[in-house]
């Protein structure tokens, strides 16, 4: 897929600006570094079950994957490197099949030896999880793949059910931590809340919504890297105490980003001892009406909730106070398989004029007989821009004479609600690692074959046209089927409710060196080409 343009010429021009500049520095080793993490705590510590930043931000350090993308090109939607594997390898059998050589030498931080297995295995847990085991990204890969082996120690062959571009991309998922295949064998659980790995960083001391730390693998397997001795990071929810740290110095960065007036609040302030890296952001909010309670189980009250909400003149009010900015469909902007503007303001709730759009939610209201409807929007205990989005959408309903309350919850029982379908409609976050919208839009699948779905709705229509889009290869065909696709998920059947695309911005202390900014929150955060230049 070709870098998205906007991305390359504009959102990442900072970073690129930074990264040529660090080039010439010789990296300085030793020091810890302290960084915040804006959530209460990590719903759990599996990288395969969780999508949650908490998560792959807390755990991260601690774990190799089998490819990445490049964290010295962190923007490319192409640029992939192997991190336990020897070398990228050419696919076979016509693009369906992809052996990987596993690097000798490797060792879990209890010093037994990672092979093939340990890599055949985690990703057979992402990709076919046991009973009663949740993988966040399995529908994707079930699409995709047919076989994992590993026929000797050394080699780890995916077997594809047919060629596709999308698979590479989905491989480099940050979450895709490698585990210890004698620990899954004995327990598939034992990974969420307990923690082993191989990465850069081992050690780990949790201290329950406080903080993570760790400190340099000697032995890791990455020559000469990390170049710190050890981080913290220190779990804080609100926006103001996160703000406070870093004007103090108490930490040096948080690496999900603020909004654009803490931004200038902290430039303002600290000057030169703050820079900042932005871009475009693989992260959008949904309103998720939960299906299996009445009457979201109405496409008329389903398509009302939309076409209540003014996204034209909503994004550039919200942007001067939350991280978001773009109005947006289901792929993220400026891709080659995201729509238009003209293609958008087709779709109900995207409609140019907002009068004639709330008029006909009511008339779909009182048509299904939910005038002045009251319920619950369920919300996460994260201010950017979760509560931010929750408070304008409530707003919003109320001006088609809805009534709704928000229930703020952390970020553990916020999933677990969502899970166990205890909620009216729920704020929800469809946050990706690698721009990748063939994977990416699997979030809008139906919950039994998207885990990760929580609008408990069955929906065999949405699934034939993702399968058709999945396997197509013609970029023209492609995109007129995520057209249709996205016409039928957020308008047709309004099984979901888009708000908006979030907005990337990190201020930090200049004195952190060897990050780059990526259009994911999730990628290049194992810490270990990070270094302090003080």
């Amino acid at each position: 897929m070709a870098c998205v343009a906007r991305l390359c010429a504009a959102g990442l021009s900072a970073a690129l600006v930074l990264a040529h500049a660090e080039a010439a520095e010789a990296p300085k080793r030793g020091g810890t570094l302290t960084f915040l993490i804006p959530a209460d705590a990590p719903p759990s510590f599996d990288g395969h079950r969780e999508n949650s930043f908490a998560t792959v931000h807390s755990m991260a350090p601690f774990y190799s994957v089998l490819i990445r993308v490049n964290p010295e090109n962190p923007g490319s939607t192409t640029d992939f490197v192997c991190d336990l594997c020897t070398e990228m390898p050419q696919p076979s059998d016509g693009g369906r099949t992809y052996r990987f050589t596993i690097r000798p030498g490797v060792k879990f931080h209890d010093g037994s030896p990672l092979t093939a297995a340990d890599v055949a295995a985690s990703w057979k847990k992402i990709a076919f999880p046991p009973e009663g085991v949740i993988s966040a990204r399995g529908a994707g890969f079930a699409a995709m793949v047919d076989k994992i082996d590993a026929p000797d120690a050394a080699t780890v062959v995916f077997q594809l059910k047919r060629p596709s571009a999308a698979f590479l991309p989905a491989l480099a998922d940050p979450f895709a931590f490698i585990y210890k295949k004698a620990t899954l064998d004995k327990d598939p659980h034992w990974y969420e809340k307990n923690i082993l790995g191989s990465g850069p960083f081992k050690s780990p001391h949790y201290e329950t919504g406080q903080s993570i730390a760790g400190v340099r693998y000697q032995d890791y397997h990455q020559k000469g890297l990390p170049y710190l001795d050890g981080f913290t990071g220190i779990f804080a929810d609100k926006q103001a105490t996160r703000i406070d740290a870093l004007r103090a110095d108490r930490a040096a960065i948080e690496f999900r980003g603020f909004p654009p007036s803490a931004r200038d609040e902290l430039k303002g302030a600290l000057g030169d001892q703050i820079a900042v890296q932005e871009s475009d952001w693989n992260c959008g909010t949904l309103a998720m009406p939960n299906q299996r309670k009445k009457p979201f189980d109405d496409v008329r009250v389903r398509r009302a909730l939309t076409l209540a909400i003014d996204r034209w003149h909503g994004a550039p009010a919200l942007a001067r106070i939350a991280n978001v900015r773009t109005v947006g469909g289901i792929a993220f902007p400026g891709h080659p398989l995201a729509a238009t503007k003209e293609e958008l303001e087709r779709l109900a709730g995207y409609w140019p004029d907002v009068e004639k759009s709330r008029a006909e939610a009511k008339r779909l209201l009182k048509e299904a007989g939910a005038e002045g409807l009251s319920f619950e929007l369920l919300n996460r205990n994260v201010d950017q821009p979760y509560k931010y989005n929750g408070t304008w959408i409530v707003d919003e309903w109320s001006k088609i004479g809805l009534k709704v309350t928000q229930k703020v919850v952390p970020t553990g029982p916020w999933f677990e609600t969502m899970r166990a379908g205890n909620f009216e409609v729920a704020v929800y976050g469809n946050c990706q690692g690698v721009v990748n919208p063939l994977v990416d839009v699997q979030r809008y699948l139906p919950y039994t074959v998207e885990a990760q779905n929580f609008g408990f709705y069955e929906d065999p229509a949405s699934i034939e046209l993702y399968e058709k889009m999945l396997a197509e290869t013609d970029p023209a065909a492609q995109r007129a089927l995520m057209r249709r696709f996205e016409k039928h998920v957020l308008d047709d059947e309004a099984q979901a409710i888009f708000l908006l695309w979030w907005y990337r911005s990190v201020p930090y202390r200049a004195y952190v060196k060897g990050w780059n900014i990526n259009p994911s929150h999730y990628v290049n955060q194992d810490l270990a080409t990070i270094w302090l230049d003080k």
